[in-house]
């Protein structure tokens, strides 16, 4: 969950001081205002009047979850300590939904961060810090974050089943800090305060009306740099990877899971409805529509019965049975062809193999030697008796370059193919193509793979 917030939130870390240095001057004057206002907002909104045709929303909310503390962020930097451990942390939270895509989340989280530097770091360097490890506890962490559901599985319906969000606000946070030297001392800093920023992602489930599985990953950006007990030029962060569950409280719907987009489309729906119904009253006035029905008739009369209106008919008193075209004229219907059928023997595959055991050529050339023409000359006869056509396909073994082979496998093919016109064959009823090396039916590391490759294939049709 965490690299997703790298491709979210790129520019988080750039203004994370302006954050922090906001927060030093408004965040104790700020935060009590806000609690106020979102307990006032219910009340307001209490008194205002329902619609009717509006359902009723669970609009508040509390969730637990638990999960993974570490102190590395996936927003890069190099940390202090180059292991970490990770620990356990756990929280609750109180939320109030304001709209469907926003709302306040106040949370409360503790846990324990470890980490040492008994490993490098990923690029090979190692850490010349004088401490050996810490562990921190979180006291606790308090803070209040605005929430946007950046979107809905299906915006088609009205209650959903899972969503996106993401969260940011601020806070305080209060830990204990013990830091372990390469020598075994332990130096430890009690009761540490420091402002928090947290960032966040997240996905929710709808389990029931209720309840809701809620998984998410916060970043947390402290304004302080001995979280982990070693105080360097930056300030330190922490991450927060999680899991719970949110209880939704009161009657109704879940207000978070809510689509108006899907609410509107149902009324769309219901008006079209209410449409349909009114058409249907129109259609039972059977007494009003009489006299459209007999223009309707006569407009459709057919007193041929070919399936065109006599006002349309350019072709009046068609024979029944007749196929017609828009205008109600006979449509031609060429006569069909008959395809004639090849029928290839044994016999006539004998002559064609015979020919292909004795083709021979010269050694490295196209020109058919002459013990070969007598079974060419009967593969002659076979096409010019039966009409047959021929493809031929030649074909090389790897010796030589692709090239060279692939202009010596066409030229025999045509060579052949030169040879059965010559004796009379039809010459468009032959087709010559070459393949060189690339279709072999046997090894090239043999000589005998070889002399099987070299050859061309004889195919009737």
């Amino acid at each position: 969950m965490s690299f997703l917030l790298v491709y979210l939130l790129p520019s988080i870390d750039n203004i994370y001081t302006y954050i922090i240095n906001f927060m030093k001057t408004q965040l104790f004057k700020s935060l009590p205002i806000a609690i106020a206002a979102l307990f006032i907002g219910t009340n307001v909104k209490a008194q205002e009047p329902m619609s009717p045709i509006k359902p009723m929303f669970k609009t508040w909310s509390i969730g637990v979850n638990a999960g993974l503390l570490s102190p590395f962020s996936p927003f890069g930097g190099k940390e202090d300590f180059s292991n970490s451990l990770g620990g356990l942390g756990y929280g609750l939270y109180l939320k109030k939904q304001v709209t469907p895509y926003f709302s306040f989340r106040l949370d409360g989280l503790r846990g324990t961060l470890r980490a040492n530097n008994s490993q490098p770091y990923r690029d090979g360097s190692v850490n010349n810090s004088p401490y050996s490890s810490y562990r921190t506890e979180i006291n606790y962490s308090a803070s209040l974050s605005a929430v946007i559901n950046m979107f809905n599985w299906s915006m088609f319906k009205q209650q959903n089943g899972a969503q996106v969000y993401a969260s940011a606000g601020g806070g305080f946070v209060h830990y204990t800090t013990t830091a372990i030297t390469k020598t075994n001392a332990t130096s430890t800093r009690p009761e540490i305060n420091n402002l928090v920023v947290p960032v966040g992602l997240g996905v929710k489930f709808r389990l029931s009306e209720s309840v809701n599985l809620d998984l998410g990953a916060t970043v947390n950006f402290v304004d302080g740099p001995e979280v982990d007990g070693y105080a360097t030029n930056g300030n330190d962060r922490y991450t927060y990877v999680h899991g719970g569950l949110e209880f939704a409280l009161g009657k109704g719907q879940q207000l978070a899971f809510f689509s108006p987009t899907a609410a509107t489309y149902d009324e769309a729906i219901a008006a079209r409805n209410v449409a349909n119904a009114l058409k249907s009253d129109l259609d039972a006035q059977k007494s009003e529509n009489a006299k459209l029905r007999s223009e309707m008739n006569d407009l459709l009369k057919d007193t041929d019965g070919d399936g065109v209106a006599d006002k349309l008919d350019k072709c009046a008193g068609t024979p029944a049975g007749t196929v017609v075209d828009g205008s109600g004229c006979p449509i031609k219907i060429p006569a069909p062809q008959i395809t004639e059928r090849v029928i290839i023997t044994e016999a006539d595959r004998k002559v064609v193999a015979d020919a292909i055991t004795n083709l021979e050529f010269d050694l490295g050339k196209a020109t058919i030697r002459a013990k070969s023409y007598a079974t060419l000359n009967r593969v002659a006869s076979l096409l010019m008796e039966k009409n047959f056509s021929l493809k031929l396909a030649g074909h090389t073994d790897n010796t030589g370059s692709d090239q060279l082979n692939m202009r010596l496998s066409k030229d025999r093919a045509e060579s052949v193919k030169a040879y059965l016109v010559s004796q009379g064959a039809n010459a468009s009823r032959i087709e010559a193509i070459g393949f060189g090396e690339g279709q072999p039916i046997a090894t090239n590391n043999t000589l005998e793979g070889r002399q099987q490759n070299r050859r061309v294939e004889f195919t009737l049709y």
